[in-house]
């Protein structure tokens, strides 16, 4: 019988064209799953087939785990201080195991033993397939649909099958069995039955690739998409760049009489693109990403990275868009939190910020209005500023003396200082239990305690808005925060 499943062995190796290993521990996984019907429980087995002579052992084997961890499948596990009662060098993931009986073949075993030949051997021209498509380097995935998974579709090319969730569409398509699609390939699942390619038709990428393959320039190296953003089957903004100053970007996208936009717009089921010249200053990039709107002014806030965008009362509808989806977009294109306002509300915030900064300078400055009034209009916003600028620039001010000016650095100076003393008592306060919180960076603690938050009590009473407000961290990280931190509420309860 050996001889014969060696020879067995031998002749699907030639005909399957798989290597004989392959085959090999199919046979031996089958066996060994045969022989776990012999056992009550799910018992783990393993079966050893000699290349050369065809013989094979068969053992039960147990997994070696921490005493700590306890017996999870007791079937297959043992824990470490009875494994080195059999084994004293043995250690934690290795396997203690048993020689056992072993099942002859027969005829059920050489029925089990071709069944899982022959899933291997497809499991293995799967792959092969999947390897040679993949080899190819293509980023698009081109097919037909084939069917609906779950409120997935599988989508067909060839004998290669790509999976496109139902998040990964585009919301108004309705596509139907046999129709074109074409999507972006995504990532590649291998643990994924039968469609392993993961595709999406609302990645950003999807958009960019589209336009890769309309503009000859852009795989040449004349133009380059620096980013995109969209609101798949809607509306879309991509910034492009020109690395050549005879190539328009703009014009070279849009193409004769549109139709290098209207092939990609065609494609995402009509929807809008705005193209946007790229720049490397952050102040006009974003006030190309916010057209159709014309903007009046604009005010950077580096620290924070964001933009205050003031807009006429014409524009200031178009600016936001509807739902807010225009500046949403440019946000999301630019990188940049963008706040559009109006001349008013400009005007109201920035006298706010100049009495916060006239209040600053007269309180820890011990300075009269007059004076920071001056260091205001000079572009001073803060003590740091007044304490560290160069002198030289300081000196430059016609109101004040050198006096003056040494004076006033040196009590910025002392001011900072006993700032900064403050805040490392205030952050002293903050309690343990809220300092050992899992997730809470570290650096979120000084600006915790600077809101008053010194407890995991006082964080679990936040609302999501106030923790962003305080830490600017996104909506959902300070979600997740305050959902830790209120954990210890329900604890022993069902």
């Amino acid at each position: 019988m050996n001889r014969e499943m060696l020879m067995l062995v031998d002749a699907i190796s030639r005909e399957k064209n798989v290597e004989r290993d392959v085959v090999f521990g199919a046979v031996e996984s089958a066996l060994a799953q045969a022989t776990k019907k012999l056992y009550p429980g799910d018992v783990d087995i393993r079966v050893a087939i000699d290349r050369e002579s065809g013989d094979y052992e068969t053992f039960r084997r147990w997994h070696v785990v921490p005493d700590e961890a306890g017996l999870q499948m007791p079937d297959q596990e043992i824990l470490l201080f009875e494994a080195k009662e059999e084994m004293p060098d043995i250690e934690i993931d290795e396997y203690i195991e048993e020689s056992v009986e072993s099942m002859p073949i027969g005829r059920i075993g050489a029925m089990a033993a071709k069944q899982v030949i022959l899933q291997k051997i497809r499991d293995a021209e799967r792959e092969m397939l999947l390897n040679d498509f993949m080899s190819r380097g293509e980023k698009i995935f081109t097919g037909t649909v084939k069917r609906l998974d779950k409120g997935d579709i599988i989508v067909e090319a060839g004998r290669v099958e790509g999976r496109l969730r139902r998040s990964e569409m585009i919301a108004k398509e309705n596509l139907r069995n046999g129709d074109r699609v074409r999507a972006m390939i995504m990532e590649v699942d291998l643990t994924l039955r039968g469609a392993p390619i993961i595709l999406s038709r609302a990645a950003p990428e999807f958009m960019i690739e589209l336009f890769r393959q309309e503009v000859p320039e852009i795989e040449q190296g004349l133009l380059e998409i620096k980013s995109c953003a969209r609101d798949p089957g809607s509306r879309a903004k991509i910034a492009v760049l020109s690395h050549d100053k005879r190539v328009d970007p703009i014009g070279t996208c849009v193409g004769v009489r549109g139709t290098r936009v209207n092939a990609v717009t065609n494609e995402l089921a009509g929807e809008r693109v705005d193209i946007v010249l790229w720049s490397e200053d952050p102040a006009q990039f974003v006030i190309g990403a916010l057209a159709p709107a014309n903007v009046t002014s604009i005010v950077v806030d580096e620290e924070k990275h964001a933009m205050d965008v003031v807009v006429d009362e014409e524009n200031l509808a178009i600016a936001i868009g509807r739902g807010g989806q225009n500046v949403r977009l440019a946000s999301d294109l630019t990188g940049w939190k963008i706040n559009i306002m109006d001349a008013n509300e400009s005007a109201q915030k920035q006298a706010s910020e100049t009495d916060a900064s006239r209040k600053l300078f007269m309180e820890k400055l011990d300075v009269d209005e007059e004076i920071a009034d001056i260091l205001i209009s000079e572009g001073f916003t803060s003590l740091e500023e007044v304490a560290y600028v160069p002198i030289s620039e300081m000196l430059e001010i016609e109101a004040f003396d050198e006096d003056t000016v040494n004076e006033l650095r040196s009590r910025a100076k002392d001011a900072l200082l006993t700032l900064e003393i403050a805040r490392e008592e205030n952050v002293e306060s903050v309690s343990q239990d809220l300092r050992d919180l899992a997730g809470l960076d570290p650096v979120l603690i000084p600006k915790l305690a600077d809101a008053g938050v010194h407890t995991r009590d006082d964080l679990a009473d936040l609302a999501v808005d106030e923790l962003t407000e305080i830490t600017g961290q996104s909506a959902d990280d300070a979600k997740n925060l305050i959902l830790k931190a209120r954990e210890h509420w329900f604890a022993g309860q069902e």
